[in-house]
């Protein structure tokens, strides 16, 4: 069976700005979400975009009292549906997935993925289109990225 891929509103945002939305169908061919984040989103996602709601919705409600509503819902649907991949940007929300021993990444995880399976020529391009956005890395995540892309 195929890994389930939750991913939240931060990186259809960022991948829809630089024109890279369908790395994440090159990667993982479909990606689950919730209908928080693809309201948060706001435009119509690709086809390959499966929308799940979370079972019980009182997760989603203790969650938001330490994250938002999306990340919430992100990390809700993941505890429901174990063994799946989550894609969060946020610092809160990553580190509430690490306590809860979710697996998570980001988008420049992502990109860095991309590179090292030979979809996109250099993460360091796209990674630069991320900068032009309001999209905010650290230099050190940056470094940390290009590394593990071998750039």
């Amino acid at each position: 069976m195929r890994k389930l891929i939750i991913c939240d509103t931060s990186c259809f945002i960022v991948l829809s700005k630089i024109g890279e939305m369908d790395l994440l169908y090159k990667l993982y061919g479909s990606i689950t979400t919730t209908p928080q984040i693809a309201g948060e989103f706001g435009k119509g996602l690709p086809d390959w975009v499966e929308t799940l709601h979370v079972a019980d919705e009182s997760k989603i409600r203790l969650l938001e009292t330490q994250i938002g509503r999306g990340e919430a819902s992100a990390i809700a649907l993941a505890i429901e549906k174990r063994g799946c991949l989550l894609i969060l940007d946020d610092y809160k929300a990553r580190r509430l997935a690490a306590q809860l021993e979710l697996s998570y990444t980001g988008t420049l995880g992502i990109i860095v993925a991309a590179k090292q399976k030979g979809i996109v020529p250099s993460a360091k391009h796209l990674i630069n289109k991320i900068k032009q956005t309001n999209f905010r890395i650290s230099p050190e995540l940056e470094l940390k990225a290009l590394m593990e892309a071998e750039e």
